[in-house]
């Protein structure tokens, strides 16, 4: 038996390869497959059975580029309904992996057609089960998800039914491979954990823990955030199908001259800068975005920019089809060139470039107590907000911002000092600010990592929240 969990950090997205006998599976793949096709050729096996736990809200799924490449059979479980060839499974159906078996158990409740996979060894004794959305270490899926007309409490209502049907009655050594790992906005408050076991989810995941049926869904359903922007469309997209990977890849990666650049941003195309946040704050292509490949890329870029509008791409030279791939896992495919030679190509051309000041939180804390137009904004989300902020801080949250209402408040007299938890985020915020003509800012370095232990920064755990 091989089990491997493959783990993409900047969506906190948790795909699996399972061989045997020289039959391979791979549940939940992302839209890039080389990982799977080498591992494959590495284990000298052939992949069999595409297994989809749901239709994915937060990336694309990889099961259509795998199904072309290999052959093998795309598995949803009941009450799937697609636009492709795929094969819809009866709850309980099995399926042979070598002298492994895996077998459908129907889980519906963060979905309608939410399915966990349930793997049996060569003595048909429960090893492991691939709960996708449905239970996660700490956690369990949202029920708030584009599952047609049904309430989140009704989806809930089957998700307590699934966890305490089909999930707390398997052995408590069985392993918990979910979908997810912390960071996912698939749930409220996912473990720092990639995998766990039944006994100990049962002991300690406040959803297994909860024995009444009311109760449970007045948890599940309170303080859940706003879903982020993309997730309809990446489940949309899951549903019906998609481009080949390899005809986006070929549109994206076009270079361009600076004047060829300027060109198309006269002409209403977006300008991507996903250099490191720092060196993007020292120079940049003015009216660019910035979301530094470092952090939480493919996630901020699903939520903050527009799918039906050309994209251009400013990077570190060599970093264009990282990019483009990490785009395409949340369904970009509007990205129609890149600048050739990266921003030094810009600066050498003698073009006009734009540039964010940086402060240290000291400064910050000099000139609260002197400047009467002073705004603080703390761009976190509202959750982290609440638990702590300076006193006098408005809250914009960065996933508001591309919402130009949002910044109707901010009048061009003020001096805005920007900050996040540590400062990715507040790069993103004062590019998109000076975007929308904000010029008057700064962006507070170490954010408030750094802040809330600035003599003269007071922390207060009130709400101030401007929007």
């Amino acid at each position: 038996m091989y089990v491997k969990q493959l783990y993409t950090n900047c969506l906190s997205e948790a795909a699996y390869f399972i061989e045997s006998g020289g039959v391979a599976a791979v549940i939940d793949p992302l839209r890039d497959i080389d990982v799977y096709l080498d591992l494959a050729k590495e284990r000298n096996a052939t992949i069999k059975y595409i297994f989809e736990t749901h239709f994915h809200a937060d990336f694309v799924s990889g099961h259509l580029e795998l199904a072309k490449a290999t052959g093998a059979q795309i598995v949803f479980g009941p009450n799937a309904e697609t636009g492709f060839n795929a094969y819809v499974a009866k709850d309980n159906e099995t399926f042979a992996i070598g002298e492994l078996t895996i077998e459908v158990l129907h889980t519906p409740g963060h979905t309608l057609e939410s399915s966990c996979y349930l793997l049996l060894d060569a003595n048909k004794t429960p090893h492991a089960v691939f709960t996708g959305d449905t239970l996660f270490v700490g956690d369990v899926g949202r029920p708030d998800l584009f599952s047609g007309n049904l309430t989140k409490e009704e989806l809930a209502a089957f998700l307590f039914d699934s966890l305490n049907n089909r999930i707390k009655t398997l052995p408590d050594n069985v392993i918990v491979y979910p979908a997810h790992g912390p960071g996912s906005a698939c749930g409220k408050n996912l473990g720092p954990n990639t995998y766990s076991t039944i006994g100990e989810e049962k002991a300690t995941n406040y959803a297994l823990l909860a024995t009444d049926k009311a109760q449970f869904i007045q948890e599940v359903t309170s303080g859940l955030s706003t879903p982020p922007s993309y997730f309809p469309i990446n489940a949309k997209i899951n549903k019906e199908g998609y481009d080949a990977l390899q005809a986006v890849m070929s549109k994206a990666l076009q270079p361009l001259s600076p004047a060829a650049l300027k060109e198309r941003r006269a002409a209403g195309a977006l300008i991507l800068d996903t250099r490191p946040a720092t060196e993007f704050g020292n120079g940049f292509v003015p009216e660019s975005i910035s979301i530094g490949l470092e952090g939480r890329f493919a996630e901020w870029a699903g939520s903050l920019l527009p799918f039906d509008q050309e994209i251009i791409l400013v990077t570190t030279p060599g970093k264009e089809e990282e990019t483009v791939v990490r785009m395409a896992r949340v369904g970009f495919e509007n990205v129609a060139g890149y600048l050739e030679g990266g921003f030094p190509a810009w600066e050498a051309a003698g073009e006009e470039r734009d540039m964010i000041i940086t402060v240290e939180a000291d400064e910050l804390a000099m000139d609260v107590p002197h400047d009467d137009n002073l705004v603080i904004v703390d761009v976190r989300k509202p959750v982290e907000y609440a638990n702590g902020h300076i006193k006098d801080a408005i809250n914009i949250s960065l996933g508001d911002m591309m919402d130009a209402a949002n910044l109707a408040n901010l009048e061009e007299h003020l001096n805005l000092y920007v900050h996040c938890q540590g400062g990715y985020r507040s790069i993103i915020a004062c590019s998109i600010l000076k975007r929308e003509g904000i010029h008057n800012l700064r962006n507070v370095e170490g954010g408030f990592a750094k802040m809330k232990d600035e003599k003269g920064l007071e922390v207060v755990q009130e709400k101030n929240v401007l929007n």
